[in-house]
C-alpha cells in the first residue's frame, strides 16, 4: 500500500520545484497558501544568515495565514540542499534547516545518510531526486523517505528516462512517497502524473513566468514564447546534463549549431556568461505557458485544470 505524505494540506498533489536563483521566500509563502508544497533552493540566500532569516519569515507568514484559516491550514514547504561535495555551505544549511525543522528537505547531485539522519531527528522528511532506476534503490538504502523521479523532459538537470518508464520501474521495489518531474504544466499533466504511479507532480518551469519569480523579464517572456523545440539539452555549461532555452544560449554569444552538433572544441566561450544567470534552463512543457501571473492565480488556473481533467474521465 502506497504511503503519501503532506496529503491532507494538499489542494493539489503538486511540489513546486525548486529553482535556482528563481525561487524565494514570497514564492514559496504564496504556493503553500495556495495548497501545494513550495520550496527553495537554500543556495538562494546567499548566506547562511540570510537563509536563517528565510525560514523565519516563511515560518512566521505561514503562521499567521494558519490562524485566520484554521481549517485550511497552509501546505508545508521544502529546502533543497545540493548534497555534492563541491557545496562547501552543505553541513551549515543542514544545520539551519535542523534548527529551523524545515518538514521536507529535498536533496540533489548525492543521497548522504547524515542528512536523512540529522533531518530524521527532528521527524522532518527526506525526498531525493533521481534519474535512473539505480539512483533511487541507493538514495532508498541511505534512508530516503521519498524520492523525486526526473524524467525526460524536465527543467534544468534532467534526465532521458521516459516518466512511463521510470515511474513503472521504480514502483516495482517502490511504494512510498513518488514525486515525478518533467513537462508537468498543466492540470492535465498533474493528473496524469498521479494516474501513471507517482503522488506528487512536480512542476518547475510553469513557475518561472510568475510575478513573484526572481527572474528577469526576458526570461519570464522566452518562457510564456517558447515551446519544446526551443530547448537543447547538454552538460556544456555545468558537467551534468540539462536542458537550457536555446535563445538564452544565443544571446550569451555561444554558436548553438556547434553546440548541437557537439563540436564543443570549435566553440568561442569567451563572452563570460553565467549559467542560471545568463543560460536560462526550462522543461519541455513551456508550450502550455501562455503568460505570466502571479503564483496564486497560476495554482488558481492550475486546479481548474485538473478537475475538468478528472471530472472528464
Amino acid at each position: 500500500m502506497k504511503t503519501v505524505i503532506f496529503s491532507e494540506y494538499l489542494s493539489l498533489p503538486v511540489i513546486a520545484a525548486p529553482l535556482f536563483i528563481i525561487s524565494n521566500p514570497l514564492m514559496v509563502i504564496e504556493q503553500c497558501k495556495a495548497g501545494i508544497i513550495g520550496s527553495f533552493p537554500s543556495l538562494n540566500a546567499r548566506s547562511e544568515s540570510i537563509l536563517n532569516d528565510w525560514l523565519v519569515n516563511i515560518k512566521l507568514n505561514l503562521a499567521t495565514y494558519n490562524a485566520i484559516n484554521p481549517s485550511r491550514p497552509a501546505a508545508p514547504f521544502a529546502v533543497n540542499l545540493i548534497a555534492h561535495s563541491s557545496n562547501n555551505r552543505l553541513e551549515t544549511d543542514l544545520a539551519v534547516c535542523v534548527q529551523h525543522k524545515v518538514p521536507l528537505v529535498i536533496t540533489s547531485l548525492g543521497a548522504r545518510t547524515e542528512i536523512n539522519n540529522a533531518v530524521h531527528s527532528y521527524g522532518g522528511k527526506v525526498f531525493h531526486d533521481v534519474i535512473h532506476v539505480e539512483h533511487a534503490k541507493k538514495a532508498l538504502v541511505k534512508g530516503a523517505d521519498g524520492l523525486i523521479a526526473v524524467a525526460a523532459g524536465a527543467g534544468g538537470h534532467a534526465g532521458l528516462l521516459s516518466p512511463f518508464a521510470l515511474i513503472q520501474e521504480i514502483r516495482q521495489f517502490f511504494q512510498g512517497p513518488l514525486a515525478l518531474s518533467g513537462s508537468i504544466a498543466n492540470g492535465s499533466a498533474i493528473l496524469a502524473s498521479t494516474i501513471i504511479g507517482a503522488d506528487y507532480a512536480y512542476i518547475g518551469s510553469a513557475f518561472i513566468a510568475t510575478t513573484e519569480a526572481n527572474a528577469s523579464e526576458a526570461y519570464k517572456q522566452m518562457v510564456v514564447d517558447g515551446v519544446a523545440e526551443d530547448i537543447v539539452y547538454s552538460n556544456l555549461f555545468t558537467g551534468v546534463y540539462g536542458n537550457y532555452l536555446k535563445e538564452s544560449i544565443t544571446n550569451a554569444g555561444i554558436d548553438l549549431n556547434n553546440l548541437l552538433n557537439n563540436n564543443i572544441k570549435s566553440m568561442d566561450l569567451s563572452s563570460g556568461f553565467k549559467v542560471w544567470k545568463d543560460i536560462w534552463g526550462a522543461g519541455h512543457g513551456i508550450g502550455a505557458i501562455n503568460k505570466i501571473q502571479t503564483t496564486a492565480s497560476l495554482i488558481q488556473q492550475l486546479k481548474q485544470e485538473y478537475l475538468l481533467a478528472k471530472n472528464s474521465i
